[in-house]
C-alpha cells in the first residue's frame, strides 16, 4: 500500500494510545524526523508517562516542529492527535512554514489497541481512554480535508499498516537535480520577434518539425549543447504575436529544451479562459483579440491546449543544487521550494506596501533589498532599464514590450545577453526607472550603505572556497566589532585583510632560533619542487586599492568623497594620519599603474595590492617612542654605568672578572637591539621618505590573481615600479629547486647576505600561489627572519644561550592553524567581492580575519 508523503511536509499521525504509532514512525522515518510527544514529556520530566507536564512537552514539540520546518525539514509528529483542537496547532505550523500538511490515520479497533496496552507496564489507564480516542477519531475521519490535510492516509487494517509503503514525492518546485547551463529569459509579453532573434543570439537552433511537440503548427528550438531556457513569465498581452509565443515556449518546455514558470499576466488569462470574472485590460485584451481570430475550428483544441500548458506551470523553481531560484516576481529566502497559496501569490506579484501610486498601481515592496539566501535569484515582473544586482538576486525585465529590450542571463556564467526591441508595443503606465547616472550609487551600494550587526555578530560558521568551514567564536566577534566601528577606514574599502603569516620550524642550528633549511624540508615534504624566496621588507604590512579615475572608486566601491583609492594596515585601520599625505601617494601610485599600461593590460579600473609600506617607522612611532626606545635607553644607560662600576672595582683589585664579562655581554646586545630597531627607522615628512614594495596583485575587475605563479605577480609588479622607482621598489627574490641541494645552499646563503646586511630576513613561498594537497591547504608562505630581527621581537638577550633553549620549546602549531584559516577568509573575501556579491557577504569574511586575531596567538610567532 502505497502512502505518498511530499519531500517538505509536516506528517501527522493519529491513532489511539495503542494503535502503533511509534512503531510505525520508526519503520518507515529517520529517528531524527521523529518527534515523539512521550519523548517530550521525558525531555521536560524525566517520565514520558507523565499526563501533568502534557503542556510543557507540547511546548517544546511545537517548538522543535517550527525548527525543522523552518530549515525545510520533514517532520513527524507522534502523538495520538485524536482531538481537532490537538491537529489545529499542528496545520497551522504548516501552513506558517509554506509546508504541505499530511494525515495518516492509524484507525485500529477499539478491542485491539485495548489488548496492546495491556502488555505494556506503562499504559497503565482504563478502557474508556483508548474508547474515547477511538470515537474522536471516527468523527474527525471525514473532516480531516476540511481541516486543512492535503494528503490523508487511512490504514483501517493490521494489513494495511505492515504493508504500508511510503514514497517520498519531490515538490513540483524541486529541479535541484538540474545543473543546466541556463539561458534565463525575462518577460516576453508577445514580442516573439525579439523572442525569436534573442533565442538565436544565444545559440539556439529551430529543431525539425517532426519532433513531438505541444502545438505542431510552429516552431520550436535547441541548443546545440544541450543548455536549457528558462522563461520568467508574463509571454502574454501588449505585443503583436501573443499566441506564437505561447507556442514557441509551449513546444520548447514539451520536448525538454525549456522550463517555464507563469507570470501575473498568464494567470490572469488562464482564469479567463476558465470563465473566471477578470478585468480586461493591461493588454489582456490584445490576448483575448488573437484567440478569437482563430477559425472555430482550431479555436476550441488551441484553447483547451493553451488551459492544459498554463495549468501546468509552477510557481517556481529551485534549480542547481539550490544554487538558484527562478520566479516571475522573485521568492524570498522563506518561501524557496515551499508549495503554498501565498508562495504562489508571492512568485506572480511579489509583495505589495497596500499603497496605490500616482499612476494607480500598487506600491511594491523591496523584498531584495533585505534577501539574505545563498541561492541566486532571477526574476522579472517590474520592468527597469538596465539589469542590476541586489543582494545576490537579478531583475531582468528591461521591457521589450515598452520599447526596451528582451534579456537573458547565462548561467552560470552571469552574463548578460539582450537584443533590442523592434519598436514601441505598448506605453508603460508607469515610466521607467531612469538608469543611474554616472556617479550615483547602485541599488546594492545604497543597501550596503548601513552594515547590519546581525551579520557579523554571534558565533559564526564561515564557509569558504579553500577551507569548508572556519568557525568564528561570539568573544572573538565582539573585538573584532570594537576594533572595526571605532577604527576601521571606510568599511566600502575592506575588500581584503592580509593573514597572519607562520614562521618556520625552530632551527636546532647553533645561534639560529630560525632558519630556510627547515622551511625547504618543510615544503619539501608537502611534495612541492620549487619555492619562491622573496625579500622581506622592512616596514608595515600594507593593502592598497587605487582606481583609474574618481568615476571608478564610486562606480565599483561606491565611494563619492573623490578618493581614488585607500591604504590601510592589516587590521583595517587608514595607514596615513595626514590625508594630502595619502591623495598625493595614492595619485603617484595611481600614475605609475597608467604609465606602465596597467589599466589596458589588465582591462580593469581598479587594482587592489598586497604591499609592505616603509619605513616602519611610519606607523609604528607610537611602539617605538613607548616600546623599543624607552628599553634600549634604559638598557644601555644601566648596562653602561654597571660596567663602568665593575671596572673602578676591578682596578681596586676586587675580583670581579665574571661579572664584568657577563656585564659587557648584556651592554653589548643592548647595542645590537637599539641598532636592529633604528634599522627600520627614518623621518617621514613628505612623499619621497616613503618606499613602496608591492608583492601581490591581488585582485582586478573579473579577476582573482591567485591562480597565477608569484613569478608572475613579481614580473609584472616589476613592470609598475619601474614606471616610479623613487616611490615604488621591486622586490628581490630567489627560486629554489628544493630537488637541488645546490639550489637550496644559494637559498640559504642568500638570506644570510640579506640579514648579515641588516635585513629582516625572506618569506617563502611555493611557487604556485595556492597549494592543496589532500590533507588540505598547505602554508602559502612562512618567514625566516634574522638574527638581528629577532633581537627586537624576543628581546636583546634573545640570543643568550639559556634564552635561546628556552625559546626552542615554542609551539607554532595554532599559529599555523590561524594562519591557514585567514589566508582563506582572504581569499574568500575578494573572490566574494570580485563575483560582485552584497558588501555584507565580502565583509561577513573581513570581520572573520579580524576576529580569528582576537585568538590567543603568542605575538612574538
Amino acid at each position: 500500500m502505497k502512502l505518498t508523503v511530499p519531500e517538505l511536509s509536516l506528517v501527522v499521525l493519529i491513532g489511539a494510545s495503542g494503535s502503533g504509532k511509534s512503531t510505525f514512525a520508526r519503520s518507515h522515518f529517520l529517528p531524527t524526523e521523529i518527534i515523539s510527544s512521550d519523548t517530550c514529556r521525558g525531555l521536560v520530566s524525566d517520565d514520558e508517562t507523565n499526563q501533568d507536564a502534557t503542556r510543557d512537552a507540547f511546548d517544546v514539540l511545537h517548538y522543535i516542529t517550527a525548527k525543522r520546518l523552518a530549515a525545510g525539514k520533514l517532520t513527524v509528529i507522534d502523538a495520538t492527535n485524536t482531538q481537532a483542537d490537538d491537529r489545529k496547532t499542528l496545520i497551522k505550523l504548516a501552513r506558517e512554514y509554506h509546508c504541505i500538511p499530511v494525515a495518516i490515520v492509524l484507525n485500529l479497533s477499539e478491542k485491539l489497541c485495548h489488548d496492546r496496552n495491556q502488555q505494556r507496564p506503562d499504559r497503565a489507564f482504563g478502557a474508556h481512554v483508548v474508547r474515547r480516542h477511538v470515537q474522536n477519531i471516527q468523527r474527525s475521519l471525514k473532516g480531516l480535508q476540511r481541516e486543512g490535510f492535503r494528503h490523508v492516509h487511512i490504514l483501517s487494517t493490521l494489513e494495511d499498516i505492515q504493508s504500508a509503503r511510503i514514497e517520498r514525492q519531490p515538490l513540483w518546485t524541486n529541479r535541484k537535480h538540474e545543473h543546466g547551463p541556463f539561458d534565463i529569459i525575462g518577460d516576453v509579453h508577445g514580442c516573439c520577434d525579439e523572442l525569436e532573434a534573442l533565442l538565436q543570439t544565444l545559440g539556439y537552433d529551430p529543431i525539425p518539425t517532426a519532433e513531438s511537440r505541444q502545438f505542431a503548427d510552429f516552431a520550436s528550438y535547441r541548443h546545440p549543447q544541450g543548455r536549457k531556457a528558462v522563461f520568467l513569465g508574463d509571454l502574454v498581452d501588449r505585443g503583436t504575436r501573443i499566441l506564437d509565443t505561447l507556442k514557441l515556449v509551449a513546444n520548447m518546455v514539451a520536448t525538454g529544451d525549456a522550463l517555464c514558470v507563469p507570470g501575473n499576466h498568464d494567470s490572469k488569462l488562464l482564469r479567463k479562459l476558465k470563465g473566471q470574472n477578470v478585468r480586461v485590460n493591461h493588454g489582456l485584451e490584445q490576448s483575448l483579440a488573437e484567440i478569437e481570430a482563430l477559425s472555430e475550428e482550431t479555436r476550441s483544441p488551441f484553447v483547451q491546449d493553451l488551459q492544459k500548458f498554463l495549468d501546468s506551470l509552477v510557481s517556481h523553481y529551485v534549480l542547481d543544487e539550490g544554487r538558484l531560484v527562478v520566479a516571475h516576481a522573485g521568492m524570498k529566502q522563506a518561501y524557496q521550494g515551499r508549495g503554498s497559496g501565498q508562495v504562489r501569490e508571492f512568485a506572480l506579484y511579489g509583495e505589495t506596501t497596500g499603497e496605490i501610486d500616482e499612476f494607480g498601481l500598487p506600491v511594491r515592496y523591496n523584498w531584495a533589498s533585505e534577501y539574505r539566501g545563498t541561492a541566486m535569484v532571477v526574476y522579472g515582473h517590474t520592468p527597469i532599464p538596465e539589469p542590476v544586482w541586489l543582494n545576490n538576486t537579478l531583475n531582468i525585465d528591461t521591457g521589450c514590450v515598452f520599447g526596451g529590450r528582451l534579456t537573458a542571463l547565462r548561467y552560470p556564467e552571469k552574463q548578460l545577453v539582450s537584443v533590442p526591441a523592434d519598436r514601441v508595443y505598448c506605453e508603460p503606465i508607469r515610466p521607467l526607472i531612469v538608469p543611474q547616472a554616472a556617479g550615483e550609487l547602485t541599488p546594492q551600494q545604497e543597501v550596503d550603505g548601513v552594515l547590519d550587526i546581525t551579520d557579523v555578530l554571534g558565533k559564526r560558521i564561515i564557509s569558504t572556497r579553500l577551507q569548508r568551514n572556519i568557525t568564528i567564536r561570539e568573544e572573538n566577534a565582539i573585538a573584532a566589532l570594537e576594533v572595526i566601528s571605532r577604527f576601521a577606514a571606510n568599511p566600502k574599502w575592506l575588500i581584503y585583510l592580509p593573514p597572519t603569516m607562520s614562521p618556520v620550524e625552530t632551527s636546532t642550528q647553533p645561534e639560529f632560533l630560525e632558519h630556510p633549511a627547515q622551511a625547504f624540508a618543510y615544503y619539501r615534504k608537502q611534495g612541492i619542487a620549487q619555492v619562491v624566496c622573496e625579500e622581506k621588507h622592512m616596514g608595515s604590512r600594507a593593502v592598497t586599492i587605487v582606481c583609474q579615475n574618481i568615476e571608478a572608486a564610486s562606480k565599483r566601491f561606491g565611494v563619492t568623497d573623490g578618493s581614488v583609492g585607500i591604504c590601510y594596515t592589516r587590521t583595517g585601520r587608514q595607514f596615513f594620519d595626514n590625508s594630502a599625505l595619502e591623495a598625493e601617494f595614492l595619485t603617484r601610485v595611481q600614475t605609475a599603474l597608467s604609465n606602465s599600461g596597467f589599466w589596458e593590460e589588465f582591462q580593469t579600473d581598479w587594482v587592489c595590492l598586497d604591499c609592505e609600506l616603509m619605513p616602519w617607522s611610519a606607523k609604528a612611532q607610537g611602539l617605538l617612542r613607548e616600546q623599543y626606545a624607552p628599553v634600549g635607553r634604559a638598557a644601555r644607560v644601566a648596562l653602561t654605568d654597571a660596567v663602568a662600576l665593575l671596572k673602578q672595582a676591578q682596578q681596586r683589585g676586587v675580583e670581579v672578572e665574571s661579572h664584568l664579562q657577563h656585564y659587557q655581554q648584556r651592554s653589548h646586545l643592548a647595542d645590537r637591539y637599539v641598532a636592529a630597531y633604528r634599522r627600520y627607522c627614518w623621518s617621514v615628512n613628505t612623499i619621497a621618505d616613503l618606499k613602496l614594495a608591492p608583492f601581490h596583485i591581488l585582485a582586478t575587475e573579473g579577476a582573482v590573481h591567485l591562480d597565477k605563479t608569484h613569478l608572475w605577480h613579481l614580473h609584472h609588479i616589476a613592470k609598475i615600479a619601474q614606471a616610479d622607482p623613487q616611490l615604488l621598489i621591486a622586490t628581490a627574490y630567489q627560486v629554489v629547486d628544493l630537488n637541488d641541494p645546490t639550489s637550496q645552499e644559494a637559498g640559504e646563503n642568500w638570506w644570510q647576505t640579506l640579514t648579515q646586511q641588516g635585513g629582516e630576513g625572506m618569506v617563502i613561498k611555493p611557487l604556485d600561489f595556492v597549494v592543496q594537497r589532500d590533507r588540505g591547504l598547505i602554508q602559502p608562505a612562512v618567514k625566516c627572519r634574522g638574527q638581528e630581527y629577532l633581537r627586537i621581537i624576543y628581546g636583546a638577550e634573545y640570543s643568550m644561550p639559556a634564552n635561546l633553549e628556552r625559546l626552542r620549546q615554542r609551539g607554532l602549531s595554532a599559529k599555523r592553524s590561524l594562519a591557514l584559516r585567514e589566508f582563506a577568509l582572504g581569499v574568500e573575501a575578494l573572490e566574494r567581492f570580485v563575483a560582485k556579491e552584497p558588501l555584507r557577504r565580502v565583509h561577513e569574511c573581513v570581520f572573520g580575519i579580524l576576529a580569528l586575531e582576537s585568538e590567543p596567538v603568542d605575538p612574538r610567532l
